[in-house]
């Protein structure tokens, strides 16, 4: 589990990063980008989004948002969130292709988006 203090809680921060409009994506993951960080000490938090729309059954649903928490949490744990660092937090989003995928699809998903960062 992503550690408390590295989560996007309330639906303000959310709507927050929704708004700033920087986005990254590749064919597995979008991800949104919030503000830059006043205070580089804060850390970066982040929010996972599965709607229904992407599958009715709650079960894949939280599938899912297991594996890009645990992507998120093992980034974290290494200290390899690159640019992202600088900002205060990110919003990840799967598509539909992210379904049936594993692990390491994923994650090499998630560092590409990391890559692409500006």
């Amino acid at each position: 589990m992503l550690p408390r203090k590295y989560r996007l809680k309330n639906q303000k921060a959310f709507n927050a990063t929704y708004k700033n409009h920087k986005i990254v994506s590749n064919s597995l993951l979008t991800l949104y980008i919030g503000k830059e960080k006043k205070d580089p000490t804060s850390p970066t938090k982040a929010g996972f989004v599965v709607s229904k729309k992407y599958h009715k059954r709650a079960v894949k649903r939280n599938r899912i948002k297991r594996l890009m928490r645990e992507v998120c949490r093992l980034t974290l744990k290494q200290g390899e969130l690159g640019k992202l660092n600088k900002y205060m937090s990110f919003i990840l989003i799967p598509k539909e292709e992210t379904l049936n995928k594993k692990f390491k699809d994923v994650n090499e998903a998630f560092y590409n988006l990391l890559d692409r960062i500006k």
